[in-house]
């Protein structure tokens, strides 16, 4: 437990903005992964700061270990960073999962914490674990075997009408029921598989914004805050379109701009549409001019102005980041992507007359009704690009998601998908840098995405077994009947177009 101890210490040293709180109701918020990963969520930061601001009531943070085997044996108990009490200790858990794959670290989580994954093996002995996070927005079905209820969408009013349940509750089965008559809980041992709407934050408790700033961190000593939340486009992969709890809302440019504290040197804004922002430049320009550095997320390649990107590399970025996402045009329009070749390569000019290094461009392969005279297509393109500024690739297999009009499609199999990447690695070598996810964990991510609780399950089983790719792979194919995935996408598959 000293190792332990000291290195939870010496982080906690170089945080900015914790919150030291005791109250009669703790709750210990978990974030599923490292803690360098869960520092960098906006929302997990946003919701501890959100329950410690409630009278009576304080949160305390853990996370996955670095190394879990080796806390493992250390046999020490997961405990929380403030307080370094055992998690288990606390009456509930509340853990902010973002995407699929994190299913396994909150198993290993509450294992580590001597706490039974499977919620149907817990007593009232047991913390309460509420889950919520993006992972709610297309499909927390995966989920449902581990926990006790799940808030749905966003969670900003909503957890503290759930905690006020759950602690005001008598018992587990009655903050169940009481939590099951909720509009925007989901409770698996009441509802089975029907999952009710997810909810929306009140404009007026937007944005979210850091309460720590740590250089642990993947955006090392970086303040947080979100322009906007949500999209008003209408992509047919996405869950954050414009369907999606009334599409965008934009934060008003000097709310933004006076939450920043002025030790903060380094700012991202982040939001699925930060560029889509009215006022971004200006925001961008204004930060820029403070002396900070600014970084923005989710740049799209037809908000690019001279001004913007002016403002970036004056606010110390190097790289200019935007996405195509389809392979070609045809790909690009099929989906609802409205980036266009001639903005792309504006883009790129942008990016060179400012002095950057270099241009990142993000695409996916395997999506339906994709061909290899796609990949072609963007073979010939990227070294069009090159030719105006260093450019890389970063690649991603397409994964089908729930609440999108492309839900149900079928993953195009590890074959395909790694035969177009070859072939794009091939067309581009010596011009573009190609850096791609694995097609094997997109796989995995897939059958998370379009499964259920009987997924879910299978994960423990792939966990226990060693939680190589190969273990999570022998625990799908297990599945019974007729649940084994479709790996090819068949002739006569077609997109999504609904707008």
């Amino acid at each position: 437990m000293t190792d332990v101890k000291g290195e939870i210490v010496a982080r906690m040293r170089d945080e900015v903005g914790t919150i030291d709180k005791e109250a009669p109701e703790a709750v210990a918020l978990l974030y599923p992964s490292p803690y360098h990963v869960g520092m960098s969520s906006l929302g997990f930061q946003t919701i501890y700061r959100s329950i410690n601001g409630t009278k009576g009531r304080a949160a305390h943070r853990a996370f996955l270990p670095d190394d879990v085997q080796a806390w493992k044996e250390s046999r020490a108990p997961l405990v929380t960073y403030e307080r370094l009490r055992p998690i288990s200790d606390y009456p509930v858990i509340a853990v902010s999962v973002a995407y699929e794959a994190e299913l396994a670290g909150l198993i290993q989580a509450l294992e580590l914490a001597g706490i039974p994954p499977l919620a149907e093996e817990r007593s009232g002995r047991h913390p309460f674990v509420l889950a919520g996070g993006p992972l709610t927005f297309s499909n927390p079905l995966p989920l449902a075997p581990f926990v006790d209820a799940v808030l749905m969408g966003e969670a900003d009013q909503s957890v503290h009408e759930a905690l006020d349940l759950i602690f005001d509750s008598d018992s587990r089965d009655n903050a169940l029921r009481a939590l099951a008559a909720r509009p925007h809980s989901f409770v698996p041992s009441l509802h089975g598989d029907l999952l009710p709407p997810i909810d929306k934050a009140e404009d007026a408790s937007l944005p979210a914004f850091s309460q720590i700033i740590t250089p642990h961190t993947e955006l090392r000593n970086m303040f947080l805050v979100e322009p906007e939340r949500g999209c008003h486009r209408g992509c047919t992969y996405c869950v954050m379109r414009r369907s999606t709890n009334d599409g965008m809302r934009v934060v008003d440019k000097d709310r933004i701009l006076t939450l920043i504290p002025e030790q903060a040197k380094r700012v991202g804004l982040v939001g699925a549409a930060t560029t889509d922002h009215p006022r971004i430049a200006e925001i961008v320009t204004a930060l820029a001019d403070s002396g900070r550095e600014v970084g923005l997320s989710s740049l799209r390649a037809d908000r690019l102005t001279d001004e913007l990107v002016a403002a970036l590399r004056k606010g110390g970025s190097q790289i200019l980041t935007t996405a195509s996402d389809g392979a070609s045009q045809r790909m690009r329009d099929l989906i609802q992507r409205r980036t266009s070749e001639e903005q792309l390569r504006q883009a790129a000019k942008l990016a060179r007359r400012h002095g950057m290094k270099r241009l990142k461009l993000y695409v996916m392969v395997g999506l339906p009704e994709e061909t290899d005279a796609d990949i072609d297509e963007l073979i010939t393109f990227g070294k069009e690009l090159s030719s105006i500024i260093p450019l890389s690739l970063g690649v991603a297999p397409f994964v089908a998601k729930r609440n999108t009009p492309l839900d149900g499609a079928p993953f195009a199999g590890m074959p395909l998908v790694e035969s177009r990447l070859r072939r794009l690695r091939r067309g581009v070598r010596g011009r573009v840098d190609v850096r791609a996810t694995s097609a094997r964990w997109a796989w995995i991510e897939y059958v998370l995405a379009q499964g259920g609780r009987a997924e879910g399950r299978a994960v423990l089983d792939a966990v226990h077994a060693g939680n190589r790719f190969s273990d999570w792979k022998r625990a799908f194919d297990a599945l019974p009947g007729d649940r084994p995935r479709r790996l090819l996408v068949r002739p006569g598959d077609r997109l999504g177009r609904a707008g």
